[in-house]
């Protein structure tokens, strides 16, 4: 039976996931066509066309903060039960999806150079230091600090806080 205590939200990160699981699946896409596969081919023309398909897959920045929302929701409950190894792997992964969406938009790079090159330094200390209070504060740091990053890039619709119901199923270490 349904109920709302037993809703699980579908996380943008699994989306990703399994887009990437099929865009990585395109590799037995060869295969399949000469062994004489009948599935319809999404991925077609000269390998610059497939490449420009799969680059308007992956879209711009947009798919970067997708991901870097389901890391700042697993950081926030990594604080909050001082798993300092998951924080640091959260905020290692977070630096990568904005990196990697800066490749795909270098636009964004003026409005990203603070909170790569001070904001998430300033977290990582404070996960270094396994200090709960400081990390608290450099947190609440971090969010302001995407929400202006939001204004900046004319996205001020976006604001961002810390989740109200645990999604993760990752727990606290024993």
């Amino acid at each position: 039976m349904f109920s709302k205590e037993n809703h699980r939200f579908v996380s943008p990160f699994r989306i990703i996931f399994v887009c990437i699981v099929a865009i990585l699946g395109l590799s037995c896409g060869e295969a399949q066509k000469e062994s004489g596969s009948a599935e319809a081919e999404w991925l077609k023309g000269t390998t610059e066309e497939k490449v420009h398909t799969v680059a308007r897959q992956l879209r711009g920045f947009d798919m970067a903060m997708v991901e870097t929302g389901h890391r700042y929701m697993e950081l926030y409950w990594a604080g909050r039960d001082t798993n300092w190894r998951y924080a640091h792997y959260q905020l290692e992964k977070i630096r990568v999806a904005i990196q990697n969406g800066l490749e795909r938009r270098p636009k964004r790079a003026a409005s990203a150079e603070t909170f790569l090159t001070m904001v998430l330094p300033e977290v990582e200390k404070a996960v270094q230091a396994r200090d709960r209070d400081l990390f608290w504060n450099r947190f609440g740091a971090l969010t302001s600090a995407c929400n202006a990053c939001h204004v900046a890039e004319k996205m001020e619709f976006v604001v961002v806080g810390p989740p109200g119901v645990r999604d993760s199923p990752v727990k606290a270490l024993p």
